[in-house]
């Protein structure tokens, strides 16, 4: 049985107005990965992912490359309790 997890994600770099969001749902859809990402105010992105632990460990390696003109600088992560409460991948504001 496949184990699920949540991460708690921010990416810094340059991530804002390089379609990282547009791109991280894309990637999150063709993973199967639920949860949603966002543009934060101090300009970085933050996201949660839910899913198995294989795709979602994929997302986070994904998530250093990110968008095509993005230019990642760093990728935390906080792993929290899955909750299984998304049943889609969506960006929010």
């Amino acid at each position: 049985m496949p184990t699920c997890v949540r991460y708690h994600v921010r990416i810094t770099g340059k991530v804002q107005g390089v379609y990282f969001r547009a791109e991280t749902l894309r990637e999150a859809n063709r993973l199967g990965i639920t949860g949603w990402v966002r543009n934060a105010e101090d300009g970085s992105v933050e996201a949660i992912f839910e899913g198995e632990s294989g795709p979602i460990k994929a997302m986070i390696d994904w998530c250093w490359r990110g968008s095509p003109f993005s230019h990642v600088q760093t990728v935390e992560t906080i792993q929290e309790d899955y909750q299984n409460e998304f049943s889609g991948f969506t960006i929010t504001r």
